[in-house]
């Protein structure tokens, strides 16, 4: 079908409201625009689905999840009735529409007659990948566009491990939506009928409270930081995002006494007014964080991405400046500290091993030193 063909199917579809109708008449003259919109669908990968949100078939809406979905719910129903029944977790971001995508994510999974864990609000996609697992679902559904500009929104997949899809279902999946017609083809119901025979199952606090509790389990030396916590001040910010309640308090968990929180990025806002593209990797973002850490004497700075899957970190400098920590930097240092505190502990392994892939730094061979896997010195790999 022509980008042409696929324009008028979907400007005559019943399916659309009103205002989507209006959207696509709106470009009605404008060729390229309406090329952009409906040459292709969306691609699926492993990672799922990201675009830009408007009306058609290259875009991110209601009915671009939906059809993402259902073919989804074919691939977990084809792993047998026992899978299917195990469910799946839904989690959202910050993003505009985030909220309705997973709840049209989540009703197609109903109506498909798998049971759908939705959380009530926001919540950081570590979690999702934790409720996974904790609640032995057969896989997952995140709607978010992790660090990309406001215009973004994505649908990322995981599978029982909490882990992103493999290649053979996202493949499996991909497939299907090249099957499945975008609109007569999706099984859907409404929300509040799936809420009432408990298709749909809302997760809250009982469920952060088994995530925190997670986290607080893996803290490996919780004596260092009793010894600075009454003089290390840090600032922090989540852009915005789902950080903005569970990383704050896993921090006083874990005993930090001076954590600040810089107020206007505390705000949730799909639109991200203060910064131009919420990604903590870009320093440009942290000008409001430095501000403030320079008028608290802070030492130390850490955003979180929108989706809370991703951290920037600053550090003041013997000039009392702020500099970026690069990602391989972040990694050597986490290394360093890890290979520290399982030794100071007593928890280092007989024959321990840190694992790095191709793309990042060479320099964790030279932290972990010539012993490789003997000792107490951890091989590489």
């Amino acid at each position: 079908m022509s980008y042409r063909e696929n324009y008028e199917k979907w400007l005559h579809s019943p399916a659309l409201s009103a205002q989507e109708k209006a959207e696509l008449e709106s470009i009605q003259n404008d060729e390229k625009e309406i090329e952009s919109r409906f040459f292709d669908q969306l691609a699926f990968g492993t990672a799922g689905l990201r675009g830009t949100m408007g009306v058609g078939l290259y875009r991110m809406n209601v009915h671009v999840i939906r059809h993402a979905t259902q073919a989804f719910a074919q691939v977990i129903l084809e792993e047998g009735p026992e899978a299917a029944a195990r469910g799946v977790a839904v989690c959202f971001d910050c993003r505009n529409n985030s909220d309705t995508f997973a709840k049209e994510a989540a009703c197609v999974m109903a109506a498909n007659g798998i049971p759908a864990r939705l959380f009530e609000s926001l919540r950081p996609t570590p979690e999702l990948s934790f409720a996974v697992r904790e609640y032995h679902c057969i896989a997952g559904i995140n709607v978010t566009a992790s660090h990309n500009p406001k215009e973004y929104n994505g649908y990322k997949v995981y599978w029982e491990d909490g882990a992103q899809l493999p290649p053979k279902h996202a493949d499996e999946v991909a497939k299907k939506m090249q099957e499945l017609d975008v609109f007569d083809c999706v099984k859907t119901m409404d929300y509040d009928e799936a809420v009432s025979k408990g298709l749909i199952t809302l997760m809250g606090e009982e469920t952060d409270e088994k995530f925190l509790a997670n986290v607080m389990e893996q803290v490996n030396d919780k004596a260092v930081v009793e010894k600075m916590a009454d003089t290390f001040t840090m600032v922090y910010t989540p852009f915005h995002g789902t950080g903005h309640k569970l990383i704050p308090e896993a921090l006083r968990r874990l005993g930090m006494k001076h954590v600040i929180c810089v107020p206007e990025q505390m705000v949730i806002d799909g639109n991200f007014p203060t910064v131009v593209s919420p990604n903590p990797e870009n320093p440009e973002g942290f000008y409001l964080a430095v501000d403030l850490a320079k008028k608290n004497n802070a030492d130390f700075i850490l955003g979180s991405d929108p989706d809370a899957d991703r951290v920037g970190i600053m550090v003041r400098t013997k000039d009392d400046d702020f500099v970026v920590i690069s990602g391989n930097q972040t990694g050597v240092l986490l290394l360093d500290y890890l290979i520290g505190a399982k030794r100071r502990t007593g928890k280092m392994p007989e024959k321990p091993v840190a694992l790095k892939t191709i793309v990042t730094t060479e320099m964790a061979r030279k932290v972990a030193g010539p012993e490789g896997g003997r000792g107490q010195r951890p091989a590489v790999l």
